[in-house]
């Protein structure tokens, strides 16, 4: 092989990977949890997957595994579209109808909780992948018991604080509401919905206005995971930001009821039940910015766009140096 075969041959070599890099660059989904006050599955995890401290959180261990601590950021149904209460059953809201976060469903009164008081207070949440959306939150009814399945009809008709877009601060959502006043041990449940896609989250966080009534001896305080803990746990995540997490066939085929009740015809809600705002429901993806730090639904096309134009260059490169090295042969006859 010639000296100028095997340069271009390199050449060529070098740009294939980075054609096929632009190829499959696709832009991220939203993932995260709240952090203020600390959402149960937060709360587990900053303990550790593999040995949790509070007995709420080894019982949700030995429910479900470990797995779901290191994948916190991640109760979510792919499709929700508004569409909570008809795709959650009763009793299975703080896992969101996912058979892998069940444990977070298990009623006790003794799950790590948050000091909360009436009046103005910042919310903080997570944003692993942030996204645009809007945020409601709800409290539990007065007369909460938590040592009983958590129902849709035990929260307040209406959220006491909603939001749209709000500021992303040092990765976290921070928004302000106004808390009702309430006494002993409640839960604040939080709904995300994303703006640009079906997609929605979902959190239960404990409360304690007060003195808590939840029957705890010594009632654990939830903390938030830290920066470190977050980069620690990564490895062991298997949530996908080009995707949806479990929101799969493998996981649909375990009796996840929510994945059971997303294919059927959306039902009546409960006469009873809160009626979460939804007039402003996600539609398909039309192509509009999907994330502020992920790209748009046009990243794929660019990145496939920037490849070929990158290999088209790179031909014409090729071609001219390929022509001068010819016209030199040439002349030096």
């Amino acid at each position: 092989m010639t000296a100028r075969r095997k340069v271009t041959t390199v050449a060529v070599l070098g740009i294939a990977p980075l054609a096929l890099a632009g190829l499959t660059a696709t832009p991220a989904v939203a993932h995260g949890s709240m952090t203020d006050p600390v959402s149960r599955v937060s709360a587990c995890f900053a303990e550790g997957p593999e040995s949790p401290d509070s007995a709420a959180c080894k019982a949700l261990v030995a429910a479900g595994g470990t797995q779901p601590l290191y994948d916190w950021n991640e109760v979510n149904i792919a499709n929700a579209a508004g569409n909570h209460q008809s795709l959650i059953p009763d009793g299975k809201l703080c896992s969101a109808g996912r058979d892998k976060y069940k444990g977070l469903d298990l009623p006790r009164g003794d799950w790590p909780s948050s000091k909360l008081a009436a009046g103005n207070h910042t919310f903080h949440y997570k944003a692993t992948a942030p996204h645009k959306g809007s945020f409601e939150l709800y409290l539990t009814k007065d007369g909460y018991d938590p040592t009983k399945p958590l129902k849709w009809s035990d929260l307040e008709a209406q959220p006491f604080a909603k939001v749209t877009n709000p500021n992303l601060v040092n990765g976290e959502y921070v928004f302000d509401g106004v808390v009702p006043k309430k006494s002993g041990r409640h839960l604040v449940y939080s709904i995300w919905q994303r703006s640009d896609s079906p997609e929605a989250f979902y959190t239960c966080s404990d409360v304690v206005f007060g003195a808590d009534n939840g029957g705890a001896a010594t009632p654990p305080a939830a903390s938030a995971p830290s920066e470190e803990e977050i980069a620690d746990g990564a490895d062991q995540s298997t949530v996908d930001h080009n995707g949806h997490g479990g929101d799969d066939h493998s996981e649909a085929t375990k009796g996840s009821e929510a994945s059971e009740k997303a294919e059927k015809p959306a039902e009546q809600a409960p006469a009873n039940a809160p009626v979460p705002n939804s007039a402003s429901a996600p539609k398909a993806d039309s192509g509009e910015n999907l994330a502020e730090t992920g790209g748009d639904s046009n990243t794929p096309y660019f990145a496939i766009g920037g490849a070929a134009a990158l290999a088209v260059g790179a031909a014409a490169m090729f071609g001219t140096t390929r022509r001068r090295a010819t016209a030199g042969g040439r002349r030096g006859r």
